[in-house]
């Protein structure tokens, strides 16, 4: 079926479903998207191998975690990135290594740095202090570990929990079990102990349903948003809810059934594939693997708006996007992660400048 005609379709029948349900177009070149100059983007780094995990420091440095060495580069504009530590424990492998990173939001008192990587046995969150990445305290473990689907976003959300993103390790069925901790959104406190008020009593499950999740982002009214894979007919950004079930292996895309929630938009998964998510004035930002573009996504109360395609072609794969201290948007190319074509400078760093008012 054409595409054109595939896109259609969609649309006609998430609105006779009601549901939000959203098209994507690409964007004229050199647009200014949401205050964001396109035009005018400032590679930061480069050199470096299977970015991962990006997260800013109190100075405005980002730390950022490369997956196959299991190095924590910091990365500053103007300088060359320096390695800061080397997480030990981990076994990279398929889509698995070091993969998200937070830093505490009190981190000028307590100085931890939080990692989620792929152990010989499991998927796990630590915490530890870059002068000794070696004395880690566990905060999850046990979550499953596969070749492919192992989630490993990361993020402190505005009530200061902890949430992390993970897949279903190639077992669609964890996603729809309780008792397990892959295909889930998990949310704990930074000590790793269990909120009273998570959806299930003494769980750190928040959300369930999911089949790989690798994007986390939460609006300025504190509304939380989730990138996830899809397997062969829809990618999906889910505004997400607690307790809520978001349908996988049942349902991919839009369902509307009422036992599980529908997603806010769709791609097909060769125009996006997408990893890292942030947010920032008014828009969502989903960085997107083998579509090798930046989804950019108008939001509005929760509604989401016509998603534009940013730098679509221009870096090769991107794997995150995050929202630095001084409110410009830095994206992580993985054009090294053994599913790319790497340019003689990968992998890079980009920093688009807000636009000039």
């Amino acid at each position: 079926m054409p595409k054109r005609l595939v896109v259609a379709l969609a649309t006609a029948l998430s609105a006779v479903a009601a549901a939000t349900l959203v098209s994507a177009r690409p964007a004229p070149a050199n647009a200014a998207t949401s205050g964001y100059d396109f035009a005018h983007p400032q590679v930061v780094a480069t050199g470096l191998r299977a970015p991962w995990g990006m997260a800013f420091l109190p100075d405005g440095s980002a730390l950022v975690s490369q997956r196959d060495t299991a190095d924590i580069m910091r990365v500053r504009p103007g300088s060359a990135p320096v390695k800061v530590a080397t997480v030990p424990n981990v076994s990279p492998g398929g889509e698995g290594g070091l993969l998200g990173i937070a830093v505490s939001p009190v981190y000028a008192l307590d100085q931890w740095v939080y990692a989620y990587y792929t152990s010989a046995s499991d998927n796990r969150v630590v915490r530890f202090r870059l002068s000794s990445p070696q004395t880690q305290q566990p905060i999850l473990t046990g979550i499953p570990r596969a070749s492919t689907h192992n989630g490993g976003r990361i993020a402190f959300g505005p009530d200061g929990r902890l949430y992390v993103g993970t897949g279903d390790a190639g077992n669609s069925a964890n996603a729809q079990n309780l008792n397990s901790l892959g295909g889930k959104i998990l949310r704990v406190r930074p000590d790793g102990t269990v909120p009273v008020d998570n959806p299930f009593a003494g769980s750190p499950v928040y959300s369930y349903g999911h089949r790989n999740v690798q994007g986390l982002a939460w609006d300025e009214s504190g509304r939380m948003y989730a990138t996830e894979f899809g397997q062969n007919t829809w990618d999906e950004l889910n505004r997400i809810l607690p307790g809520r079930n978001y349908g996988w292996p049942i349902c991919e895309g839009v369902c509307s059934d009422p036992r599980f929630t529908d997603p806010l938009v769709t791609w097909s998964p060769a125009e996006a594939s997408p990893s890292g998510l942030a947010y920032g004035k008014g828009t969502l930002f989903a960085a997107a693997l083998r579509g090798t573009r930046l989804w950019t996504v108008p939001i509005s109360g929760g509604t989401a708006g016509t998603p534009v395609a940013e730098f679509q072609g221009t870096y090769g794969r991107l794997r995150t996007v995050a929202v630095g201290p001084d409110c410009s948007l830095w994206v992580a190319t993985s054009n090294r992660d053994g599913r790319g074509t790497p340019a003689a400078d990968d992998d890079r760093i980009i920093r688009v400048p807000p636009a000039a008012r």
